[in-house]
């Protein structure tokens, strides 16, 4: 784990994100559900329109499930004490990276060659 690395911060701020993307989740759930097809009462437009806020509604959720499973990966190597050190190289992640992304992996060495 990278030196004088306040994890405590990063863990709040994983944890506040994770709740807020849960939030999310539960506030969408009636977007991503079916798209009524009765024409008596919805128009052929509106039905389609219907269907594509659908679809985006089901790709927000699907980038919202990727980022609880990094969150989740994050906080676990919080846990495990290896938080703040780049997965590939093993050499510690710049604060700056990680305050821009708390659940980053990578450093930007083998972020950028990957």
């Amino acid at each position: 784990m990278t030196d004088n690395l306040d994890t405590a911060h990063f863990k709040s701020r994983l944890e506040a994100r994770r709740e807020e993307l849960n939030a999310l989740h539960d506030l969408s759930a009636s977007a991503r559900g079916a798209v009524e097809l009765d024409q008596t009462s919805v128009g052929r437009v509106s039905r389609i329109d219907a269907m594509q806020q659908q679809q985006m509604a089901l790709a927000s959720e699907r980038q919202r499930a990727q980022e609880l499973v990094r969150i989740d990966a994050a906080l676990q190597r919080i846990s495990d004490g290896c938080y703040g050190d780049c997965l590939i190289c093993d050499e510690p992640i710049a604060v700056k990276r990680l305050e821009f992304d708390a659940a980053i992996t990578t450093c930007i060495d083998c972020a950028s060659k990957g």
